[in-house]
């Protein structure tokens, strides 16, 4: 089933997840932002992505373009069977991407039950 919302929706959807988190954890993000796809990569699988350096591996970091997390609407719209489904998961990506860029790595979030 897909869910059909439009861009304006998806992305008060994005609103909503990042006001979920702590402000205090929101004012570490350092250096990053936000984008929103259509679909990922031809062959990749994917709700979003990181790409960056992580908070955990900058030493001398200066004068780098910004961190990227792109969420990807498409597959996240196929995977929720209800309005309130795609919104937990945009919620549930949101933090997994968030965690990247701290330096949580797949296997410790698959541990916390956010991947």
């Amino acid at each position: 089933m897909v869910i059909d919302v439009s861009d304006d929706q998806f992305e008060a959807l994005v609103d909503r997840a990042f006001e979920r988190i702590p402000q205090g954890l929101i004012d570490l993000v350092d250096n990053c932002i936000v984008t929103i796809e259509n679909e990922p990569p031809v062959g990749e699988d994917l709700l979003g992505l990181y790409e960056g350096t992580a908070l955990t591996e900058r030493d001398d970091y200066a004068g780098v373009l910004p961190d990227v997390i792109t969420l990807y609407q498409g597959p996240l719209t196929r995977l929720a069977d209800s309005l309130e489904e795609l919104e937990e998961e945009v919620f549930v990506t949101v933090v997994h991407e968030i965690a990247h860029h701290f330096g949580i790595d797949d296997e410790k979030l698959h541990e916390l039950d956010w991947a």
